[in-house]
């Protein structure tokens, strides 16, 4: 079983001290499951991962969990570039009984396709948890090579794959050649359409929390093969998709999501909020494409 079509890339709420903004996380929670969420990846790149403390992922993992109550699935973001620490991680998180991993490619200390195949395994072999690897060249500085996801494919637990390389080539090699019961999720909102084309379940989204409930209707009408349909949803919402990375995330989706009328707060440092010229520019895309004054 998958963990559903169209999952959100959550960001995580700060408050005006910058601390963790837990009544906004279950307001925004209850938002997206009613525009169209069918499953939440927590404590990932858009969640702000690398400036979080354990415990304060473990705090998320346990309201996440509690407030969703088993309405859709709940992936912990729990990949680091230590092999040790992510089984520490998702130790916690299966402790908090979320419904399943996110494994990060090892980031900054580049290893070889083998050294990817030995992290994966050794977290794999300490959970019993169902794993989403997760694939972004762009961002960790390595590429998990399709055969090596081909491998990683037979271990029982490691179930799909966020790929955000950008590369049809290897999304195609990766659908072909591993189990009906391996499912790839696009890793790129404007990518998600062309990738379902290819095989792909569906899409890790970071739009959703702005334009949840056309991102649902797009997968859903390809889906249904009503592809003319979904394939204008997906020319109608491009911009917005574009827009919210314009300036490194998750800091135009939580521009977006406080236009909105959802205060999550600023980002924490290094990134930094959208410059006033950035807002303003975000603001016509969203005006112009979607119904908000």
């Amino acid at each position: 079983m998958h963990f559903g079509h169209v999952l959100t890339a959550l960001v995580t709420p700060f408050d005006a001290k910058g601390n963790v903004n837990f009544p906004t996380l279950t307001e925004l929670i209850e938002r997206l499951i009613h525009h169209g969420t069918e499953g939440f990846v927590i404590t990932g790149t858009t969640g702000e991962s690398p400036v979080l403390s354990i415990e304060e992922m473990e705090s998320i993992y346990k309201h996440v969990v509690s407030v969703v109550n088993k309405r859709v699935p709940v992936i912990a973001g729990t990949g680091t570039n230590n092999t040790k620490k992510t089984i520490q991680l998702t130790k916690i998180a299966e402790a908090q009984n979320v419904d399943g991993i996110m494994l990060v490619s090892p980031y900054y200390n580049r290893p070889n396709q083998q050294g990817l195949y030995e992290h994966f395994r050794t977290v794999a072999n300490e959970t019993t948890l169902p794993i989403m690897l997760y694939n972004i060249p762009g961002r960790c500085g390595v590429l998990i090579e399709a055969e090596t996801i081909i491998e990683l494919s037979k271990i029982n637990n490691i179930i799909a794959v966020k790929e955000a390389s950008g590369n049809l080539e290897l999304a195609t090699t990766v659908v072909a050649n591993t189990p009906d019961d391996f499912y790839l999720y696009s890793g790129d909102d404007s990518m998600t359409l062309p990738m379902m084309a290819i095989g792909a379940t569906g899409v890790v989204s970071v739009a959703s929390h702005i334009i949840g409930l056309e991102m649902n209707e797009m997968v859903h009408s390809f889906l249904e093969g009503k592809t003319v349909e979904a394939a204008s949803i997906h020319r109608n919402m491009l911009p917005i998709m574009k827009g919210l990375f314009m300036a490194p995330s998750p800091a135009p989706v939580k521009a977006a999501v406080r236009m909105q009328g959802i205060d999550v707060g600023s980002v924490r440092l290094p990134l930094v909020d959208l410059t006033e010229v950035e807002k303003v520019r975000l603001k016509k895309i969203m005006q112009e494409h979607m119904n908000i004054s």
